[in-house]
């Protein structure tokens, strides 16, 4: 059977064929794309063989709502109405991606069309703006498309920009590095859909206006999601008034929609679900599985990778903002509080399997423990855990035992309707 191809012009030497990630398809382009992050599969960003549904996202809404897998809400109606408009409209647009070469330089080449305008949803943790997005994902007529968390797509970013001064090192500086990595972007990818749009560090802050503008020239359509309306983006930072015009950018080029229909979907999961299953065993592995399952509603999980200073942490298993791991992947390893941090603005909900009952030699292991449930109960991560006992019993005795008595309030606390309610603090 022969290999798919991406629509791009493709070469015949061995540099141009590419094994995707994780698939056993073959990609022979001419510009191969990046490895991308674990939590998009490369066969669903690049290889045209994928098949592409044709009704858009509002019938697939639709028809959640009519199946019973979804309850009715009037603000998610008027984003999948929304997303569709936009789907319809991407089944007759192109950007140019600077094909028009001389002719532009001359002034000669007929003007592309306008890019039609992008989609912002913003609104609190549960209110479906991740499901809406993946169905529009699930079907845009799009191949070259390309769904990242934006914290891990701002990595990459940085990543290619040091690539690009590394090798221009002693040829002198390289001509507009940002710019180059835009056109790299959109070359890969002219539809973008971000899950967690949100700002964090002045690094990124300083970027993003000159980064987009250039996305923008190449007509990329931007999708995300956030739990903060533009304007709170970034709120506080240092320098934020260099940030503000590409807050005027992005509200320029992305119409916005808050969601705020007052219903918490993942609560609404979570609410009659016990948290805390013991002892272990199969009982409490398949409540486990069975939680896993309702709260990412139906999505596909896969394994994901989180980049902490240059390291790669796996993430097993994860889905629509909740992550699985074994105690032994995240206590049993060297990690430490940065690792934890990652995962605790990563995902809003951790199903944590295999916590033992600890003796004084594996006081190493109830350390990284206590760690984590520090950081997860700060960011207000919800925690669906099946452990060897209940939190009291966990780690009675042994040095920092008496330390472990936070942890265990913070184990209780967690369970608790109040804390469930919580909205998660990426």
């Amino acid at each position: 059977m022969s290999a798919p191809f991406c629509g791009r012009r493709s070469g015949t030497g061995p540099r141009q064929k590419r094994l995707h990630e994780g698939t056993n398809r073959f990609c022979r382009c001419r510009f191969p794309l990046r490895p991308a992050p674990a939590d998009e599969p490369l066969n669903e960003t690049a290889c045209p063989d994928i098949p592409l549904p044709s009704d858009g996202p509002l019938a697939a809404y639709r028809a959640k709502v009519t199946a019973g897998a979804l309850a009715f809400d009037p603000m998610q109606e008027l984003a999948a109405e929304k997303l569709q408009s936009l789907h319809n409209a991407l089944r007759h647009y192109r950007p140019t991606l600077g094909r028009a070469g001389w002719k532009a330089r001359l002034g000669l080449a007929r003007r592309s069309e306008e890019p039609p305008q992008g989609l912002y949803l913003f609104g609190p943790v549960g209110t479906g703006k991740s499901m809406l997005m993946d169905l529009f994902f699930a079907g845009a007529p799009v191949r070259a498309r390309r769904r990242v968390h934006f914290h891990a797509f701002m990595q990459e970013v940085h990543e290619r920009l040091h690539d690009l001064r590394r090798a221009a090192k002693g040829k002198g500086a390289a001509a507009e590095p940002l710019r180059q990595v835009a056109a790299d972007l959109a070359l890969e990818a002219w539809l973008l859909c971000f899950d967690e749009f949100h700002v964090v560090n002045i690094a990124d802050a300083m970027i993003l206006g000159r980064l987009f503008e250039a996305l923008f020239d190449h007509g990329v359509i931007v999708v995300a999601t956030s739990n903060v309306a533009p304007d709170r983006l970034y709120e506080g930072g240092l320098q934020r008034e260099n940030f503000l015009p590409f807050l005027d950018l992005l509200k320029a080029r992305l119409d916005v929609l808050q969601l705020d229909g007052g219903r918490d979907y993942r609560l609404a999961r979570l609410q009659d679900m016990a948290v805390y299953h013991t002892p272990l065993g199969k009982r409490a592995r398949a409540a486990l599985d069975a939680a896993f399952a309702e709260l990412t509603a139906g999505v596909r999980p896969a394994p994901q990778t989180l980049r902490i200073k240059g390291r790669a942490l796996p993430v097993p298993a994860a889905a629509a903002g909740v992550a699985r791991f074994t105690f032994a992947q995240l206590c049993e390893q060297p990690l430490g509080a940065g690792d934890y941090l990652a995962i605790a603005r990563r995902f809003h909900t951790v199903v944590l399997d295999g916590i033992p009952k600890m003796k004084p030699e594996r006081r190493n292991e109830a350390r990284r423990f206590m760690t984590l449930i520090d950081t997860l109960y700060e960011h207000r991560v919800n925690l669906i855990a099946a452990a060897a006992a209940p939190p009291d019993k966990l780690y009675p005795r042994g040095p920092g035992a008496q330390e472990f008595k936070r942890t265990v309030s913070r184990l209780m606390e967690m369970q608790s309707r109040d804390y469930i309610a919580a909205a998660h603090r990426p």
